[in-house]
């Protein structure tokens, strides 16, 4: 259940929600977790745009984007990291009409540390949060039988 946080120059995307969904959707895809309640409504992004002087490289450029991608630990094996690197850059690129700022699009990729990952009012440990999947999941199938 990822959280994805998008940064950019404000006026990057002409459409930061639609970014934001497609975003989740696809580290949601990328992670492969079933497609349940708990993980549609708890992997989300955020596009903070920023005012263009509040950005720069050492050059002064300040035409880049920053994708922070925070997964509960061992989330993401190094085919997934991989995928998600690629895809979010491709989405960003493609988000603003800008194939260069794939040249310029930053992406880290960020694990909480066990029992570091917060949802329903508790810090979970991997282990719970499988749990709450597979308790998640026998609910949806007793409810459809």
């Amino acid at each position: 259940m990822p959280m994805i946080d998008i940064y950019a120059p404000a006026g990057t995307f002409a459409d930061p929600h639609a970014l934001a969904t497609a975003a989740a959707a696809t580290v949601k895809d990328v992670e492969a977790v079933p497609d349940i309640p708990m993980f549609r409504s708890n992997t989300a992004a955020f596009v903070h745009e920023l005012p263009g002087h509040y950005l720069a490289d050492v050059d002064g450029a300040g035409d880049h984007v920053r994708v922070q991608v925070l997964t509960n630990a061992g989330a993401l094996d190094r085919d997934k990291q991989l995928a998600v690197v690629e895809r979010l850059t491709a989405l960003v690129a493609d988000a603003a009409g800008d194939a260069g700022l794939a040249d310029r699009t930053w992406v880290l990729l960020t694990e909480a540390a066990p029992g570091g990952w917060g949802l329903w009012g508790h810090a979970h440990t991997n282990e719970e949060l499988v749990q709450a999947a597979r308790a998640e999941i026998a609910k949806l199938q007793g409810a459809a039988g």
